[in-house]
């Protein structure tokens, strides 16, 4: 069904016309790795595959910040990667093409990993429902309901394939993220959640666009693109996923040259995570 199409996944994307191209906006490289803070290396662990170090990292956050919605919405994220490559989801060829897309199996969840996701999503969203409720403009109150409903989006989608309520989830995403740009512009990875609702939802056939256009929806393919590389080559949580989601985006444009620079950098970015070789082995 092409109303229901979705980019998923993860978990980055170089682009394509009307937006800057890759080779003008290029990412710096790990823009996490070596951070500060215990998400960024929380982050590149999890992008790393190795999850049970990006659960330390998040659970000492979280211990020494525990107001912090940011603790339980990263660990969130760090289960549902887990889940993804569990279960084959993070494969490229499943969203190159809308055929292995519609196709796609009903995945068995791992029940404790589902329990212990969907905690870790109901804590985030009452800390930051707690933060908005006293400072409806705060920002990284915004940035956790933007990345929670996301997530929650995904885990419907590609795990429980329950795509409308997935559909619900990606639209609540959008709303707070175009919240948090309107106080935050320079929060880049935000323009992910946009993006992604306006380049998938744009792939449809006219008569669907025009019905998504009337729930709310928004739909127009080019400024998709354009929001989509800003959180690729500016964002720093979203930006490997932002790339590693253009890549697809240039295998459905029969681009393969702009998919290996894209996985070539992420494969030497994160050297412990095969997906990127075994993708770029494909497409040579």
């Amino acid at each position: 069904m092409y109303i229901l199409r979705v980019f998923a996944v993860i978990a980055g994307l170089t682009l394509l016309s009307g937006s800057a191209a890759w080779a003008e906006n290029p990412p710096a490289a790990n823009p996490f790795a070596l951070g500060p803070t215990g998400l960024d290396r929380g982050f590149y662990d999890m992008y790393d595959l190795d999850f049970a170090q990006a659960h330390h990292e998040f659970a000492i956050w979280m211990q020494v910040h525990p107001a912090d919605p940011m603790g339980p919405v990263s660990d969130a994220a760090a289960y549902l990667f887990t889940e993804f490559a569990r279960l084959g989801i993070l494969d490229i060829d499943l969203f190159s093409d809308d055929n292995n897309f519609e196709n796609r199996n009903k995945n068995a969840p791992d029940p404790a990993i589902k329990v212990a996701f969907k905690r870790q999503l109901d804590r985030a969203n009452q800390l930051a429902d707690a933060v908005l409720a006293a400072s409806p403009q705060d920002a990284r109150a915004l940035f956790v309901k933007t990345l929670a409903n996301g997530l929650h989006a995904d885990y419907a989608q590609m795990i429980e394939k329950r795509d409308f309520a997935g559909l619900r989830y990606t639209k609540a995403a959008s709303k707070y993220a175009g919240r948090l740009l309107a106080v935050a512009p320079q929060e880049y990875d935000a323009y992910l959640a946009i993006g992604l609702e306006n380049y998938i939802l744009g792939l449809n056939p006219a008569p669907v666009r025009w019905f998504l256009k009337l729930t709310g929806a928004q739909t127009n393919v080019v400024l998709g693109k354009k929001d989509m590389n800003l959180a690729a080559s500016k964002g720093h949580y979203l930006a490997p996923f932002a790339r590693l989601l253009l890549a697809v985006a240039a295998l459905r444009d029969k681009d393969k040259i702009k998919a290996r620079q894209i996985l070539d950098s992420l494969a030497t970015e994160f050297p412990n995570n095969p997906l990127y070789a075994r993708q770029l082995a494909k497409i040579q």
